[in-house]
């Protein structure tokens, strides 16, 4: 007996709060990105691993958001606690080596393409472990052109993404490609879940191990909402991130004492001492040290 699956158990709201989420773990991930590679002075690797957890997170929980809304209409769910721990650690560890081959080695099309399959088909093996999670009075099938399909968006969404988090550096420019990501994201995701299908079992009163939908998921999507909120934190309040590249670099110029005495001690002099404002200055034929162009008469004995 086929069971009856609802991927919208409470309308758009599970769809919109899954997207935003994803648009949020996207965008705060690709600044963090962008701010280890405009500052070389930085701490490059802290950068890069916030960037990816961000995603990462934001990509787990974009995922149990939506589950929060997927029911089979003949059958109660529940979830396996560590299954469910080990897809966020998946999503966080690939995005994590996506974002490191891209962030050392630039977005040439070898590291390009690289990483870009192995996050994708670690977001996706993130999703079906999500899956593999769940339990039920029945077993779950897939259709396997759909479930192909759903990994090649996770590359291609991947692959832009990744190409996205080293190419480009304004604020407005990564918001917008945070919410395409946010859109290849959840995209993925549906492709994924309209390959289920639900073959029941018929034991009405049988029980099995897990946990609900909302006491697992519910306390669990916590953690990484918190983590996203701090991030967001660390990101607002970074100046480069705030000010953009070249504001920053102007207001250090010109707010450093150390930067304007370094100017005024390297102003260029022409070939007889005089210096582009005006102030003459001769150089010592003997010890090359500058003397005055006015010098005091002798005194008359």
């Amino acid at each position: 007996m086929e069971g009856t699956v609802d991927g919208f158990r409470y309308g758009a709201v599970t769809p919109v709060a899954a997207y935003l989420m994803a648009c949020l773990g996207g965008a705060l991930g690709l600044r963090c990105i962008v701010r280890s590679l405009i500052a070389e002075q930085t701490w490059k690797p802290g950068w890069l691993a916030l960037g990816a957890a961000s995603i990462g997170c934001g990509i787990w929980t974009m995922h149990f958001i939506a589950m929060i809304g997927f029911q089979v209409e003949e059958t109660r769910i529940r979830y396996d606690t560590g299954l469910t721990v080990l897809s966020l650690a998946v999503a966080i560890v690939v995005v994590g080596v996506g974002v490191f081959i891209v962030g050392y080695l630039g977005a040439g099309k070898g590291a390009l393409t690289g990483a870009g399959v192995i996050t994708g088909l670690g977001v996706a093996a993130m999703h079906y472990l999500g899956m593999a999670a769940l339990r039920l009075d029945g077993s779950i099938r897939y259709d396997a052109a759909t479930v192909g399909l759903s990994v090649l968006i996770a590359i291609v969404a991947a692959t832009a993404a990744l190409w996205a988090a080293v190419t480009i550096r304004g604020f407005l420019t990564s918001l917008a490609a945070s919410m395409i990501m946010g859109v290849a994201v959840s995209g993925m995701h549906y492709t994924g879940m309209a390959a289920v299908s639900v073959h029941l079992h018929g034991s009405t009163g049988a029980s099995w191990d897990g946990e609900s939908p909302t006491s697992l998921l519910l306390p669990m999507l916590l953690g990484p909402a918190v983590f996203l909120l701090l991030a967001g934190v660390v990101v607002m309040f970074d100046p480069l991130l705030v000010l953009g590249e070249s504001d920053w670099r102007r207001s250090g110029a010109n707010g450093s004492p150390r930067s304007v005495t370094t100017a005024r001690a390297t102003r260029p002099t022409t070939t007889s001492g005089q210096r582009p404002d005006g102030d003459s200055q001769l150089t010592s034929p003997t010890t090359g040290s500058p003397r005055s162009h006015r010098e005091p008469y002798a005194r008359k004995r």
